[in-house]
């Protein structure tokens, strides 16, 4: 389902972080990364986080930059890593990897074409999660003690079987799949300036007068990650059928439509392979000057790209556990 669909569909709202201090976030932490990944790809000169055996790692650059806002507002973030992606999304990975080879193109062209601000702008989108991104984030959130759990496969799934459990207030993510894998609330734009916002599955629901597995039936007519939706049927549309009709099967068979795979697609949402594999300590104490030696001197980053990250994370952590004893 397209975000701009759920969107529509979502109670959100504006809470202040006055509000949400103290709480434990699951991050979706591909989602997260990904979003830092790229502004610093389109910000920052390649030679700041780039190796001197070429491999760059603006990922370090976005991580020291980011953690700092959860730090300053009292959350304790747990970020969860994807495991292996489901056969369902090879379609989703096909479109996004022809998506970047186009990028990859417009790329050469812009700086065979000497325009530095399309060339960064297609930088941005060219950016993907390799290995060596994927192993220095979780050694660099080691070093600063915030808590990583594994995903047996989708990160936004189990942040959100974490949620439902109560072994994190919120998720935090911008895709808003996170209604889907029944996330009870999940707080947006972390990663932008200003308060968050906050997606409430309850009052989603309630809001439509609708229930959970309706919600996932209208996604699905709408067209997910996992499944190409119904050619017609927008969400309002959909909540309307659906409501009508009752359940998804219900709607197919009155309309004649067929959706392939929908049962699997359905119990994905419904029940998302998870695990209870987890543990982590909420009182976090990072080692900040492994951190910055592991940043500048193991991955070469230039120090004053992390400088300011890294006094904030110092201030912050210091700040926050006076405030714990008073």
């Amino acid at each position: 389902m397209g975000n701009a669909d759920l969107r529509t569909l979502a109670a959100l709202s504006e809470v202040s972080f006055d509000e949400v201090a103290g709480s434990v976030v699951a991050v979706d932490a591909h989602n997260w990364l990904y979003r830092y990944l790229t502004t610093t790809v389109k910000w920052t000169s390649s030679e700041k986080y780039t190796t001197s055996e070429g491999k760059e790692v603006a990922n370090l650059v976005g991580i020291v930059q980011g953690l700092p806002k959860f730090f300053e507002h009292d959350l304790t973030p747990v970020f969860v890593f994807d495991g292996g992606v489901t056969e369902m999304k090879d379609d989703e990975v096909a479109k996004r990897r022809e998506q970047r080879e186009k990028a990859e193109e417009r790329l050469e062209e812009a700086r065979e074409a000497g325009d530095a601000v399309e060339a960064a702008r297609m930088e941005a989108r060219t950016q993907r999660l390799t290995e060596t991104i994927q192993d220095t984030s979780r050694e660099l959130l080691s070093l600063l003690d915030v808590p990583v759990v594994e995903a047996p496969a989708e990160g936004e799934a189990q942040a959100s079987y974490m949620a439902r459990k109560g072994d994190a207030d919120y998720v935090g993510s911008e895709d808003y799949d996170t209604l889907l894998f029944g996330a009870p609330y999940t707080l947006r734009q972390l990663t932008s300036k200003g308060n968050p916002e906050l997606m409430d599955l309850d009052a989603t629901l309630d809001k439509h007068d609708i229930t959970y597995e309706q919600l996932v039936d209208i996604a699905m007519l709408c067209g997910t990650d996992f499944n190409e939706g119904i050619t017609g049927i927008g969400p309002k549309t959909a909540v309307k059928v659906v409501t009508e009709h009752g359940d998804l099967w219900s709607v197919l068979e009155a309309r004649g439509d067929t959706i392939p795979n929908a049962d699997r697609v359905r119990e994905f949402f419904l029940d998302p392979p998870v695990t209870d594999d987890y543990d982590y300590d909420t009182d976090i104490d990072p080692d900040v000057a492994a951190a910055r030696e592991f940043v500048t001197e193991t991955w070469e980053v230039d120090p004053e790209e992390v400088r300011r990250g890294f006094e904030r994370i110092e201030e912050s952590v210091t700040q926050t556990g006076l405030d714990r004893w008073t």
